[in-house]
């Protein structure tokens, strides 16, 4: 069994039967064993005294449960990634569109046709990785679209102005402001959350080339401009980040 410390005190990792778990001593009475979403790591938390020994057998205990436990969550992450195929849902401006595939007369494009379907149209042989290059420039078409007219209220209303504003696929972050250089970037997955929180993202960066730590100033400048923005971000954050990769 061997151990790593983390940061954390009363926080450690162990390895038991091929399975890292998180040691969790707390004050309380019994072990208790979790297996957590998405990607199911292993938590273990125990009374503080607790012996080396119990733990083990905590664990080998149910190691086939865990194990168990592991495998569906893995079955679920699969399935969450996007095949790009007749009737799939995909989200634009927070609201669900179904994907219809159609035959290209001419250029491959993505067309919103009203307020349900997601029209592709390509050739029988384009590959899943080119559907997705379609549907993501098609997003980034519609980002671009609604921040050519946010962008310029905001800078106006802030009273400040961005050299440039980028969108580009981030793993972990909604957006990013590189302040000497008053350069903003907003993640791409922004156009598939309600508008609200594009706009949050957005005033959120450009606060910052007024103040650039979350301080009490940066949040009076926050509840002056955008009074409800703690509920704009409540509901961004309840929403996943990504298909792709959805531990964030």
């Amino acid at each position: 069994m061997h151990h790593s410390k983390s940061n954390n005190p009363g926080f450690e990792v162990i390895c038991i039967g091929g399975i890292e778990v998180e040691l969790n001593r707390k004050a309380i009475k019994n072990i208790h064993l979790s297996v957590l979403p998405p990607n199911g790591r292993v938590r273990l938390s125990i009374p503080i005294e607790t012996s080396e020994q119990k733990i083990r057998l905590a664990i080998v205990n149910k190691l086939a449960w865990i194990k168990k436990q592991q495998a569906d969550f893995a079955g679920q992450a699969r399935q969450s990634i996007r095949e790009m195929v007749n009737g799939e849902c995909h989200y634009l401006w927070g609201r669900k569109y179904r994907l219809k595939l159609t035959e290209a007369k001419g250029r491959y494009s993505v067309t919103a046709k009203g307020n349900c379907r997601l029209e592709l149209a390509a050739s029988q042989t384009t590959s899943i990785d080119n559907k997705l290059k379609l549907l993501n420039r098609f997003y980034r078409d519609e980002m671009q679209r609604t921040l050519e007219k946010l962008l310029p209220q905001w800078e106006k209303k802030l009273g400040v102005s961005a050299d440039s504003l980028n969108i580009k696929k981030m793993k972990t972050k909604w957006g990013s402001c590189n302040i000497q250089a008053k350069r903003i970037w907003l993640n791409l997955e922004l156009a598939k959350k309600p508008p609200e929180c594009l706009e949050f993202i957005l005033a959120h960066e450009l606060v910052h080339l007024l103040e650039r730590h979350h301080n009490e100033r940066f949040r009076a400048l926050m509840d002056k401009h955008m009074p409800n923005w703690r509920e704009r971000r409540d509901l961004l954050n309840s929403l996943p980040l990504a298909y792709e990769d959805w531990s964030y």
